[in-house]
Order: structure tokens, then sequence, then C-alpha cells
């Protein structure tokens, strides 16, 4: 199938990841790439494209015209939309024109990030799950004092939960693969990292040490 598509289906390029840069180029959120597109007509961002160690910056009229020269020479982790006379390649960092405010400094606590986190694998048993076969266990027992924490709940599988109830792991003879932590940026944002195509990220979030909330 051609990678230049124009559907909303979970697979297309429109619902790929874009890293957003303040004007101070450091990185303040993440949108798909039809938000981006948005932001770039209305001349509030511009494309940051990283190559060969530069960057440079472009409007979308000069991101068209660049990627119509690349369009010959297809990467296989690049995307591609299609519009109705010309295909552009989707960007993975625009930089805002006219906005400084700084990152957030702390990690959003929410049931999302905790499934980041760990990965989507019990904490248990250490198998991974689809999201609707997981839950969130309080490691220590919410009856026995335990909060609502990212030191204290971690996913666990249904036959997990089930097996250790309302006590801790010691007392149920289980034990967790991993001690939970509060992560120092967003777990989706290290899940991202792993995919080749947003490598050009790694420039920005290892130089701004940002944290960021998902939308």
């Amino acid at each position: 199938m051609d990678r230049a598509q124009t559907f909303n289906s979970p697979g297309s390029p429109l619902n790929a990841s874009v890293l957003v840069l303040n004007r101070l180029y450091v990185a303040v959120h993440v949108v798909n790439v039809r938000r981006a597109f948005a932001m770039l007509f209305r001349e509030l961002a511009e494309v940051i494209h990283l190559e060969e160690g530069q960057y440079g910056n472009y409007d979308f009229q000069s991101w068209r015209e660049i990627s119509e020269l690349k369009a010959e020479f297809k990467e296989p982790n690049d995307d591609w939309v299609r519009a109705v006379n010309f295909e552009v390649q989707a960007p993975r960092v625009i930089r805002l024109l006219s906005f400084d405010r700084q990152p957030r400094g702390s990690v959003r606590f929410n049931r999302r990030n905790v499934f980041a986190r760990d990965g989507g694998r019990c904490q248990y048993c250490g198998k991974r799950f689809a999201t609707p076969e997981l839950s969130l266990d309080h490691v220590t027992p919410k009856s026995q004092g335990g909060e609502a924490s990212w030191t204290n709940l971690v996913c666990a599988c249904v036959r997990c939960n089930m097996r250790k109830g309302g006590r801790t792991p010691k007392q149920a003879s289980m034990k967790l693969i991993r001690q939970p932590v509060q992560p120092r940026r967003s777990p989706m944002i290290s899940m991202k990292l792993g995919n080749p195509k947003y490598e050009s990220w790694k420039t920005f979030l290892d130089r701004a040490y940002w944290e960021v909330d998902l939308k």
C-alpha cells in the first residue's frame, strides 16, 4: 500500500505524532500530524527538519517544495500525506512562532501513564496484555493504608490481581518484577523514542530535559 494516505485509519500518517517546540526550541507538547498541518496552514508554526546533524526551518510552502524534491527518495520511516494535487511529508518536529511558555515540571499521574510506564506488562507475572486485560493494583492495599501514587500502583493482569487480593506481595508470596517509581518524563514519550521514525526527537528531548502531557 502507498504510504501516502489521507484516510483516518489508526495507521494513517495523519495520526502519527509530532513534537512541538516553543519559540525557544524547548519541547512543550505532542500533537498528531493533522493538528500540526493546521498550525502550519495558519502560520502559527514552522517545520524543523533534521538532516545530517543540522536542522532547517520551513514554513508550509517551503516544506511542500522540499517534499516534492524528496518524493522520489522516500525513506522507510517517513510518512507521507496526499493532498489533491501534491504529496507532502509528515513533519516530525514543529516550532511555535509566538509561544515562550516552559513545559510542565512533572508527569501527570493518570491511568494511561501508569500503563505506559509499565509497558503494558503485568508487574507480577511479567506477561504483556492488551489494555482491556490489565488493571491497576495497589502494591500496599488501600485497606492497609496504601495510597494511589506512582510508587504504589502497578499494572496487573486479572489473574494476578485476583490471586493477590487485598494483600501485600509478601503476604501473597508474590514478587514484583520491578519496583514502581515516578518517571522523569512522560512514559508515552519513552515508548515513542523506541520507534525509529521519532529518532529526530532525541536531539530536543536530551537537550531540554522536559516533561510533557499528551492530549
